[in-house]
């Protein structure tokens, strides 16, 4: 397979396509790439005679309420100062939401009438998170809600009525419980718990009796539970305990076993798997290779899959929200060139109304393909990733920007990206590398990564880089690395330790020191320390290496022109740190543009601020990688 898509990709890049109109010369607008969707987050009311969807106002987001024949339209929400994050059904008239928090007020938690009245706060708490256990249509006006209000590094499990707004504690968070669950009757029935290193499944019968562990097993194993048994004594869920990649399997509440593998792939985890309610089984386990699959486990939705998919040949389908009886649902498309449209889908009569197009600014026939490669590292691994070549331009001696993903447990998927149309539009080639330590690969590939941040995750990128200068895609002279997260790591580390391979590098929230991570995360993650201590290192016992690896003690290796973006609330990269890694490339005189936004956290929120930082990014690139 990795062979097939190499000698493809060749073929793309040997095919001339300058007979082709050059559209490389249609410099679209930066603000068209990263507009909010025009309407997103369609969701479709319990008893289908509604759909509620988000959509931007003065730039911020709000919630709206149509009925679903279209007629009616009612604006629910109109918060200036803050958007909202996400939002639910939670009877047939009325929805839940949440709004983005900010470093100075917690994100609140909220209740409205799908006719815009009865709007009321439910939950605020300072300096408190709220997670939603709920996640489908709750019982007797009751939701279960999990909160860190009484400790900030755990959560406690409460039960809301959201018609009274009385909040009362079901279970109080012994100290090692990291994640909750509740059956389709809305009743606390599941729980993990974690020590750091080992993880147990607990359960209990009912909400009377006190939960009891089923089965433990070290974090390397996953059990992700996906939905329960009508008897509710097995459950479905996602685990690769006993077995490299994830499977789809059933297993006893009682006694853990696993009754039975229900779907496993080969080559790649079970990434998800859907349970239908109203058809009370699994419909479908969902895989990705270089595209996501599906492996049908119900032949009506099977059969209604191949109905939509002649309806919308090409695209990618994705069921984002049906209505209780799962007769009528929201249809999401995507491809790697098109962010996608919204529609309405009735089953009955195969009837599909278009709703909204993700973002209308883009022309499809304007963006560029994405691509899968492989290749193999200097240790004979084999690693995927995408290759994303400029419209109009010849395939060989581009000017390259390499995109390290976040995570790094993550991984980079096929389809619409909007910094990496940004950045071809512009004549760039984007390579994005699925390293050792993405997930998805199963077990072996995520392990192989466990310590090695700053080491062989590193030679990947670099391993696919040269790949790309041998085949002749890339130009030497031209290439400059950029990402977030951890990806502004991997580019901050590239500048130190590769200095001659690139010409330029941007973080954008990127990390500095290993020692500050893992001292300054944040307490809700607190229960995970252990655990960050086998797969990122221990301060302590790993200090040299950490010291080795971290660009903050390096800056006297970096040559090229570094463009740093961060902002002043970041929970996870200390800002003094970041200004004191700026001041000491400036004392050196290395050129340095620095993007410091006040009040903002990990990711920039605000639109305004987002503009700024890629017209700068784009500026940075085009002056350092020299385009022609």
């Amino acid at each position: 397979m990795h062979d097939l898509k190499n000698y493809f990709l060749l073929f793309i890049i040997l095919v001339s396509i300058s007979c082709t109109r050059d559209k490389s010369s249609d410099k679209i607008p930066v603000e068209n790439f990263f507009k909010a969707a025009f309407k997103t987050s369609f969701h479709v009311s319990p008893d289908g005679n509604y759909i509620s969807y988000l959509k931007p106002d003065n730039n911020r987001i709000h919630i709206y309420v149509e009925t679903w024949d279209g007629k009616n339209t009612t604006q629910l929400t109109c918060d200036s100062n803050r958007s909202i994050a996400y939002h639910l059904w939670i009877n047939n008239h009325e929805i839940l939401y949440l709004k983005n928090g900010t470093a100075e007020a917690d994100p609140g938690l909220f209740a409205v009438r799908s006719d815009g009245s009865n709007k009321r706060e439910l939950l605020s708490f300072a300096k408190t998170r709220i997670r939603l256990i709920t996640s489908q249509p709750v019982k007797d006006n009751n939701v279960l809600v999990a909160l860190n209000q009484r400790d900030s590094t755990v959560f406690d499990a409460y039960r809301l009525n959201i018609q009274t707004g009385k909040l009362s504690l079901l279970v109080k968070n012994p100290g090692n419980i990291t994640q909750w669950y509740s059956d389709t009757e809305g009743k606390l029935r599941m729980a993990i718990a974690s020590d750091g290193v080992n993880e147990t499944l607990l359960y209990r019968n009912s909400e009377k009796e006190a939960f009891k562990p089923v089965l433990t097993n070290n974090f390397k194993a996953s059990i992700s539970p996906v939905g329960f048994s009508k008897d509710n004594r097995c459950i479905y869920a996602l685990s690769n305990k006993n077995r490299d990649k994830m499977a789809l399997v059933e297993l006893d509440c009682v006694t853990g076993k696993e009754h039975r593998i229900i779907y496993s792939n080969p080559e790649v985890d079970v990434s998800e798997a859907v349970f239908s309610a109203n058809k009370d089984k699994m419909i479908y386990a969902g895989y990705e290779t270089w595209k996501k699959e599906r492996y049908y486990l119900d032949d009506s939705v099977k059969a209604m899959y191949s109905r939509l998919e002649a309806l919308l040949p090409n695209t990618q389908i994705k069921v984002s929200s049906s209505d209780a009886s799962e007769s009528k649902f929201i249809i999401q498309t995507y491809t790697d060139k098109d962010p996608g449209s919204f529609y309405l889908y009735t089953e009955k009569g195969n009837k599909l109304v278009k709703l909204s197009d993700v973002n209308p600014s883009i022309d499809a026939n304007n963006m560029a393909a994405m691509k899968p490669i492989s290749y193999k590292t200097r240790d004979g691994l084999t690693v995927d990733g995408y290759l994303t070549l400029p419209v109009g331009k010849k395939g060989t001696n581009l000017p390259l920007v390499v995109m390290p993903h976040g995570g790094p447990d993550s991984r980079n998927s096929w389809g619409y990206n909007s910094e990496v149309q940004f950045l071809a539009n512009r004549g760039y080639a984007v390579f994005q590398v699925n390293f050792r330590g993405s997930k998805g690969y199963g077990k072996e590939f995520w392990i192989a990564g466990f310590k090695e941040w700053g080491g062989k995750m590193q030679n990947d990128i670099t391993d696919g880089v040269r790949w790309l200068i041998s085949e002749k895609i890339a130009d030497s002279t031209r290439i400059g690395i950029y990402g977030s997260s951890f990806g502004g790591y991997s580019a901050l580390h590239g500048l130190c330790f590769q200095p001659d391979l690139y010409k330029c590098g941007a973080s954008y929230s990127g990390l500095t020191n290993l020692f500050t991570y893992l001292k300054d995360i944040p307490p809700y993650y607190r229960p995970y320390l252990q655990m960050f201590y086998e797969t990122v290192g221990n301060p302590e016992a790993d200090a040299d290496y950490f010291r080795a690896v971290s660009p903050v003690f390096h800056t006297d290796k970096i040559r090229s022109p570094v463009l740093i973006a961060q902002g002043s609330r970041d929970p996870r990269v200390n800002m003094n740190e970041t200004n004191q890694f700026v001041k000491e490339l400036k004392k050196r005189e290395v050129p340095v543009t620095y993007i410091l936004k006040e009040g903002e956290g990990h990711f920039f929120k605000k639109p305004e601020n987002k503009l700024e930082f890629y017209r700068e990014l784009e500026k940075f690139l085009e002056k350092n990688l020299r385009m022609e």
